[in-house]
Order: C-alpha cells, then structure tokens, then sequence
C-alpha cells in the first residue's frame, strides 16, 4: 500500500510533463512597420517572455527604420542624403553592412542594381515625393540620370563620403535585411523554429509544429487579383519576390512599373512578371530579386545559372505566364 503513493505521483509528474505542448504550440506576433507589416510565427519559449520579444522585435525594426528609411528627414541615410559635398560621415554598422552588401550586387550586375537609383525613384513618383500620373521629360530624366551611379560612393570602413548630390535609397534591400536582423533575435533567444516576414520578405528555419515544413506561396503575377502559383517550403531559408504587378501607374494605355533601371532611366519594359530568389540572407535576395527583375528574363537567367543562384521566374507568354526556374532552384524543391 504504501508504494501506490509515489507511483500515483510519479504517473501525476509524467502526465503533467507530456501536457507541455510549448514545441507544439503556434504563436504569432505581428505589427505595422516601414510602410508595410511585419509578423514572425514560431514554436517553443523565448527566454525572456513572448511580451519582451515583441518588443525587442519592434525595436530591431525601428533601429531599421531610423538608419534607412528615406521617408524620415532625421534618419541616417536621409542626412547623408542630404549632406553638402565633401562630407564624410560615419554610418551606423547595420548600414554599412546593407551597403556593403548592395555594392556587391552592382558590382556583379555591372550596374543594372544600384541603390542611387533614388533620383530617378522620386521622379517616377515611387518615393517620397508624391505620386504621379503621367511619366517625366526627358530632360527631368537626364538630369537625374546624372546623380545616378553607385560608382560615385566611396565607402571607407564606416564612414561614406557624400561626392554631391548623390541619393541612396535602401528600400529594395532594406527590408531583406530586416528579416534577416529578426531572425538573428528570435536565435538569440534559443528559438529555433520560426518563419519571420517583412513586407512580403521571408526567412523560415526549422519546422512547423509537429514536424511540417514552413510553406510559403509565390503569387500569380496579376493585378489586382491574390492567387498562388507556386509553393515553397522554407527550411533554414529566405525567399524574396520581385514583380511589376502590384506598383505602376498607367499613362496613355502603358504601364510604368516601379522598378526602375538605372542604365537607363526608364522603368523595366519587358515580359519578367516576378522573379523569386531562395538565399540562406534575406537580405541577398532581397537585393538580388530587384537586379534580376531590371536584368530581364534571358540576362536575368543567364546571370541565375552563372552564379548558381536558386531562382524562380514567372514570364508572361501571350494571354498567360510560363514558369522558368534555375537547376540550384529545381534541386532545393527537390529536397523538400
């Protein structure tokens, strides 16, 4: 008799134990951030308390949002923007790394990605200055093609130096990166499952509960209308999609799309719809998305296979859409 006590006690311990479904459990946290959302779904316990990491988590951003944001005049990079010719200022290190990052991209697409592309942005009416309905003169694009150019920043360390005139704007790489800085913290705080999103930018590692895969949709290249057309499984990965569907304007029966190239001035004009890139950085193919998408379906592919990148290309063919995809692409679905 005296033993049945401790047994009753321990199947009470053993019972109690099993009902911690923490692993098992979905939490979602989310919020408005850089004109657009964010939100991060994850599994287990973080270590400080669901409370702290949203907060943590809106700090991280903001920190984003007050180094790059080109849409507040006392941001870092709006102060560089604004800098009189011959300054030489100290950048934060998160920026530098941004900068350093797209600078890369320019180097290995000669040009067709380049984050001064800023001018000819706000001309186009894709900035912050206000929209428009009709595309500028010629002359207007001249004279914002002449404070284009990537080449013209000279990156020492932490401190860019500012040759004149010269505008930076982050916004095709910035919130890559911010997916990335997320992902960072929820790691830090012993949390392994997760899939974190910004603006449409995601990062997924691990799994779901009980064990299914993150699955994300890369939308049909329509406007105005939200269907999938293809499905991807996020394992210790990070996808990002560019497309012309969702931010143009229309003037006399063409569409101008917000992606603008900066060789020449103009937005893109051909039958690349979307392009999606899987990176292990967020913030790579974030930036890498844009490139490809100025670069066009056959430079965009060609570059794809020459640097083994895994690439999604949805282009429009007549009244539909033909899907292209890069053989680095083909083998990670292969492996889901």
């Amino acid at each position: 008799m005296p033993r049945i006590l401790p047994l009753l006690v321990l199947s009470l311990l053993l019972l109690l134990a099993g009902c911690d479904d923490s692993k098992n459990r979905l939490s979602v946290l989310s919020g408005p951030t850089m004109g657009t959302t964010w939100s991060v779904k994850f599994s287990g316990t973080p270590k400080e308390g669901v409370d702290d990491l949203k907060a943590d988590i809106e700090a991280a951003l903001e920190q984003v949002n007050a180094e790059m944001s080109t849409y507040r005049p006392e941001s870092d990079l709006s102060r560089f923007n604004a800098a009189d010719a011959g300054t030489l200022m100290a950048l934060p290190a998160d920026t530098v790394k941004v900068l350093s990052a797209a600078f890369a991209i320019s180097s290995m697409t000669d040009g067709a990605y380049d984050v001064t592309v800023g001018p000819l942005v706000n001309l186009w009416g894709f900035g912050p200055d206000p929209d428009r309905f009709e595309p500028p003169s010629e002359d207007e694009i001249t004279a914002a093609m002449a404070r284009v150019g990537w080449q013209q920043l000279l990156l020492n360390d932490n401190e860019l130096l500012q040759p004149g005139d010269v505008y930076v704007d982050l916004s095709s790489i910035a919130k890559g990166f911010a997916v990335d800085k997320v992902a960072e913290l929820l790691e830090s705080q012993g949390l392994k499952n997760y899939l974190v999103e910004v603006g449409g930018e995601l990062r997924g590692s691990g799994k779901k509960p009980y064990g299914q895969p993150w699955r994300v949709a890369v939308e049909r290249p329509i406007a105005g209308v939200r269907e999938v057309e293809k499905v991807v499984a996020l394992t210790d990965m990070a996808v990002a999609t560019s497309g012309d569907y969702r931010n143009f304007f229309e003037s006399d029966g063409q569409l101008y799309s917000h992606t603008l190239d900066p060789r020449t001035g103009y937005p893109v004009n051909h039958t690349l719809a979307s392009v999606s890139v899987l990176h292990e950085s967020a913030m790579m193919a974030d930036g890498l998305s844009t490139a490809m998408t100025v670069l066009g379906p056959e430079a965009g592919m060609a570059f794809a296979k020459q640097h083994e990148l895994a690439v999604f290309f949805i282009v429009r063919k007549g009244e539909g859409v033909e899907e292209l995809s890069t053989p680095a692409f083909d083998a990670i679905l292969e492996e889901k």
